[in-house]
């Protein structure tokens, strides 16, 4: 049984409501609702979705994820960047999150599909902050150049959990080594572009193994990560080994600020999107008071 503090309440509030019937009328796909995430209340409330692109069924079968697995019936749509970058302005918002299932299924994993997508964002909505949360692109450095050269503000890729465990967590396709690599290689090639990450807890990692994430995303200068609770999304999925209590993010979110990082945004329901997040990294980019570059690491 569910302890108190994951219980959310029932998506609602006029902004809710708006984003809804435009994603709907706009036929946008968000992983807010192929994933199920509990925080579409809060997020869609507060004005924040996130965009997938490139279909709904992933090449790959991690086993935490709830998105569809197989085989897609067909390449992505050609245009739909162009739609994505007109729907987005129409919606009037001024950050957004872009994501996409694994295409391992195409020559350039979909990168290409995400640069044009974030270059026509630049374009016709100037004043727009672009947030990617990418796949590893099977570890191909020149297509995770493809995504970088596009210039997003921040680029997000998750390390999901810790080493010992990713195997058994992720898909045999995806590694530890080559998460942290892809967020080494955006900071070589460009420092002034914020990264992100997210770690799940209650999967049976030790405090010790956390910590260890921690010091490795430090040592490629990630900027800012994320805490969760692991949760089951149907019995075909990995069970849960223990449930954290909000004072044990707390303690997480703390620890993640002592050793350099950002901004961490840590609680049960908390996940890799999650709005204070963006708000936070808004702010700071708006501000310009502190530069990626700055951060000090963590030996």
């Amino acid at each position: 049984m569910k302890p108190e503090w994951l219980k959310v309440r029932l998506p609602s509030g006029a902004e809710y409501v708006r984003i809804k019937n435009l994603t709907s009328k706009l036929k946008l796909a968000t992983v807010c609702e192929e994933a199920r995430c509990p925080n579409i209340a809060e997020c869609w409330g507060g004005g924040t979705a996130t965009i997938m692109l490139m279909g709904d069924t992933c090449t790959r079968g991690c086993r935490f994820c709830n998105v569809k697995t197989g085989r897609p019936k067909s390449k992505p749509d050609p245009k739909e960047p162009e739609h994505v970058s007109t729907a987005i302005a129409s919606m009037g918002l001024d950050y957004v999150v872009l994501t996409s299932v694994n295409r391992d299924d195409l020559e350039d994993d979909g990168a290409g599909h995400f640069a044009k997508t974030v270059h026509l964002l630049r374009q016709t909505s100037p004043k727009l902050l672009v947030e990617v949360l990418t796949p590893d692109f099977r570890g191909k450095t020149h297509l995770v150049s493809e995504v970088i050269n596009s210039d997003p503000h921040v680029f997000a890729h998750n390390i999901e959990t810790v080493e010992r465990l990713t195997p058994q967590v992720r898909d045999r396709r995806a590694s530890y080594k080559q998460s942290l690599q892809v967020l080494k290689q955006v900071k070589e090639e460009k420092k002034h572009i914020f990264t992100k990450s997210s770690i799940m807890l209650g999967l049976g990692e030790t405090p010790e193994e956390i910590k260890q994430t921690l010091k490795d995303l430090r040592q490629v200068a990630c900027d800012v990560v994320t805490f969760g609770q692991y949760l089951r999304p149907t019995k075909r999925h990995l069970a849960v080994q223990k449930y954290l209590t909000p004072k044990e993010f707390e303690s997480w979110k703390d620890t993640a600020l002592s050793m350099g990082f950002l901004y961490s945004a840590s609680g049960p329901l908390v996940r890799s999107s999650y709005r204070a997040g963006e708000y936070f990294i808004k702010g700071v980019l708006e501000k310009g008071d502190i530069k990626p570059d700055q951060l000090r690491v963590v030996q």
